[in-house]
């Protein structure tokens, strides 16, 4: 039900809202400077259930082998690779491509709410959850048809800076009560769980460069682009620490294999996938690079940077 997260309140809602939009308009560009976030406190020494919580990032759309039409999921996702590695006694992935936040308390198609999946005996929660509120296939898709127009320029920033505030910025910033959210749902449900909120990778070139037309964006949008990657990086980052979750940075581990490499070296795949992945998503090597860095937040323990 969804009393267990909406509770309390409007204004200390409102407080939460106040708190993290007034640290991303002054932090929005310095992801990669922040303090690692804080551990959820209590629970259990060992995790032996695990439930992973998630969108398409977190499913593995086409990465062999696919085990669940509905969500395109994959048995090769980063999940899947830390139940393995941590030898966890029970194990449910609910993540689905295409989640949005709602979809943690709405079904999507057979995949039913992914809260449903938490009870009192959970004891590690991944999340993976936020790209889709702010609409990563939409922004893709408007920033390759725009560049067209101004393929030396930065076609792409301007539409969503028409008004003459970012678009893109105000999105985030929307989301980040959507996750806290979560985020204290998954708490009320899994009292006793260790939460880590895993970020996104690195999808286009850290130094700023482009790659047309194989990622069809105008030259100046790359640098906007991964700017814009790395603000909603940063909002889960503060969200997971003012809610008492672990951050888990996948960016840093991923830069320098973005969509714009070459096949043999690039972990995300570009708009025309030559590895079995979605478009502008974790090709398989992507997705062990996530459970690599998942794995090592894990090891370093609650609380420990």
């Amino acid at each position: 039900m969804a009393d267990d997260t909406r509770s309390g309140s409007a204004a200390r809602r409102r407080r939460r809202g106040i708190a993290v939009g007034a640290a991303l308009g002054g932090c929005a560009l310095v992801a990669a400077s922040t303090t690692p976030a804080a551990a959820n406190g209590g629970g259990h020494g060992r995790d032996t259930h695990y439930v992973s919580l998630g969108d398409s990032y977190t499913a593995g759309p086409l990465i062999p082998q696919q085990v669940d039409a509905n969500c395109a999921r994959s048995d090769h996702n980063y999940p899947s690779i830390v139940a393995a590695e941590r030898k966890v006694t029970a194990f449910k992935d609910v993540s689905c491509s295409g989640a949005t936040t709602d979809n943690m308390w709405k079904a999507q198609g057979t995949n039913e709410p992914q809260l449903d999946a938490l009870n009192r005996d959970t004891d590690l929660v991944t999340v993976q959850i936020g790209g889709n509120d702010v609409g990563f296939s939409s922004i893709i898709g408007t920033c390759a048809r725009l560049s067209s127009q101004d393929p030396t320029g930065d076609p792409c920033r301007r539409y969503y800076a028409s008004s003459g505030i970012d678009q893109l910025a105000v999105d985030i910033a929307r989301t980040a009560p959507k996750i806290d959210a979560v985020l204290r749902a998954v708490h009320a449900r899994a009292p006793h769980a260790r939460v880590l909120v895993v970020g996104y990778p690195d999808l286009l070139p850290d130094d700023g460069s482009g790659c047309y037309p194989s990622v069809p964006f105008a030259a100046k949008d790359f640098p906007y682009l991964r700017d814009t990657g790395k603000r909603l990086n940063l909002m889960l980052r503060l969200v997971a620490e003012w809610d008492r979750a672990e951050y888990v940075d996948t960016y840093g581990p991923t830069r320098g294999h973005d969509m714009c490499k070459a096949p043999d070296v690039r972990w995300i795949e570009p708009l025309q996938p030559a590895s079995p992945a979605a478009p502008a998503h974790p090709n398989a090597k992507g997705e062990e690079a996530m459970a690599r860095a998942v794995l090592e937040r894990l090891d370093k323990g609650r609380g420990r940077g």
